[in-house]
């Protein structure tokens, strides 16, 4: 499709929310004011571009929202989205307040819905990697990845304080849907006796035989991280078949859930949608639709939104065999 003049630029966010996402937006607006270019915030993601929920955005409304978790924009799911006529209505709707351009800040679902956008109806979009699970290809991290990682650390810690305190056996869920980035993280940085991850299948004999290893060597104290959808199950299900093998162990069970998502955002997630936010406005102005900003490197890199949802991006290797040599 031709290159479009743009001069109104539309932007949500969509699916969870991640820390960074309001420093993503406050990015792209200021961009966007830079370039002599007028904003339009669409609250409630695709269910707002349904609902006509679009409002002109100004200096004021992105002031003090670089250091504040969540997003000021709001989120949520849409079903009628989903569908042709739904997407047909969220069109209009655009075309109504003459926005030329999509920024949509969200995960795989959120890309998606810009992806479908372009294709059926050529709305220039980009979208930014805005998900705490760092499940995307074509970017090292994703926003709100950090802030979760360091969550999870800070809570780990305390649940150490109290596993050291009466010599038990933790065991902490932490989110990522069927991706280990955080656990694996989580488990590096908060020393973890074992780290379950969906991407590495460990044998509950081989966790048993770990912990009886340490046993031996009288650390009573031990945090074992679990990483929602694993192929071994959750920390509850898990706990309950050590607990069979081990039933000298006062074994307790945390799962983080959502307190992993809130909170301010580290100066790394900052930076990073920061940069993405500048780069999508920029990206947009240099014909660039349809694709995905991500950092590489340090780098910019503008990847295909269909090959950034598609594409594998697994746990590293290397991650995992420090993880593994640190937990002996």
């Amino acid at each position: 499709m031709e290159n479009k003049a743009i001069t109104k630029i539309g932007v949500l966010t969509s699916g969870g929310d991640a820390p960074g996402m309001n420093s993503a937006v406050r990015a792209v607006v200021r961009s966007a004011f830079y370039y002599k270019l007028e904003v339009f915030g669409i609250y409630r993601g695709y269910e707002g571009l349904i609902q006509d929920d679009i409002k002109k955005l100004n200096s004021r409304d992105i002031a003090y929202i670089l250091e504040r978790g969540g997003t000021f924009l709001k989120s949520a799911r849409s079903d009628e989205f989903r569908t042709p006529e739904g997407r047909k209505i969220a069109y209009e709707n655009l075309k109504k307040h003459g926005i030329d351009a999509l920024v949509v800040i969200g995960g795989d679902g959120s890309l998606t819905g810009a992806h479908l956008f372009y294709k059926e109806f050529g709305v220039p979009a980009i979208g930014l990697p805005g998900t705490i699970d760092n499940d995307l290809a074509g970017t090292d991290f994703t926003i709100g990845f950090d802030t979760a990682c360091n969550t999870a650390i800070q809570a780990i810690d305390k649940i150490r304080d109290t596993a050291t305190s009466h010599d038990r056996l933790f065991f902490v869920e932490v989110m990522g849907r069927d991706a280990g980035f955080i656990a694996i993280n989580a488990g590096i940085g908060s020393a973890a006796a074992a780290t379950l991850i969906p991407e590495k299948k460990m044998p509950i004999e081989t966790l048993i035989e770990r912990l009886k290893v340490r046993e031996k060597a009288k650390k009573q104290a031990n945090v074992v991280i679990v990483a929602e959808g694993g192929k071994s199950g959750g920390a509850l299900e898990i706990s309950q078949k050590v607990k069979k093998f081990l039933p000298n162990y006062d074994i307790k069970v945390t799962i983080l859930g959502h307190l992993q998502r809130g909170g301010s955002p580290t100066s790394f997630d900052r930076l990073l949608s920061s940069k993405l936010g500048v780069a999508a406005v920029e990206g947009l102005l240099h014909g660039k639709y349809d694709v995905m900003a991500g950092l590489i490197n340090n780098k910019v890199v503008y990847t295909p939104i269909k090959r950034a949802i598609v594409d594998d991006k697994d746990v590293d290797e290397e991650d995992f065999r420090v993880a593994k040599i640190l937990s002996t």
